[in-house]
């Protein structure tokens, strides 16, 4: 198993993974009709960083990295995270997790912010807070979950530096 950057061709690879998951509608606030090219942007374009965990040649996860705000925020970047339907449960979202602190700190963030996790993706949250993320804010009904109604999303954040 390794972790290397993505490239343009890799989105080919990511697009089902990316699909599955925004079609869901369960855990990312992006509309499930989103196209290839409108993923394209949104994953591999707009990001810094995109990276790739491959597995004897396949694409199981993948990750983006960006600066979470720009200016006087710049120094706190943003993550978002997803593995194959066929992959999960093995602990891939937590080596990409490790991954992209240590990639963060590479790029010189000083810390991590999940903008918005859905309450009910309760396997991200207990994840994160494993992982040293706090809930720093409560977004009441802030998610539409297509099967529990209205839920709450959560800003979590990590300092890095030491």
């Amino acid at each position: 198993m390794r972790i290397r950057e993505a490239t343009e061709k890799d989105w080919v690879l990511i697009w089902p993974i990316f699909h599955e998951i925004v079609k869901a509608g369960e855990t990312y606030a992006y509309r499930p009709s989103t196209t290839i090219e409108q993923g394209k942007k949104i994953w591999i374009d707009a990001p810094r960083k995109t990276y790739v965990l491959e597995e004897n040649g396949d694409i199981v996860g993948t990750y983006y990295l960006k600066t979470n705000q720009e200016g006087p925020g710049s120094h706190v970047c943003n993550c978002g995270y997803m593995v194959s339907s066929q992959a999960r449960g093995r602990g891939l979202a937590t080596i990409m997790c490790e991954h992209s602190q240590k990639m963060a700190l590479e790029l010189g963030y000083k810390a991590m912010q999940f903008n918005f996790v859905a309450s009910s993706n309760e396997g991200a949250v207990h994840l994160w807070s494993k992982l040293g993320f706090e809930i720093v804010g409560r977004l009441p009904k802030a998610f539409n979950h297509p099967e529990k109604g209205l839920v709450d999303a959560l800003v979590m954040y990590k300092w890095l530096e030491n």
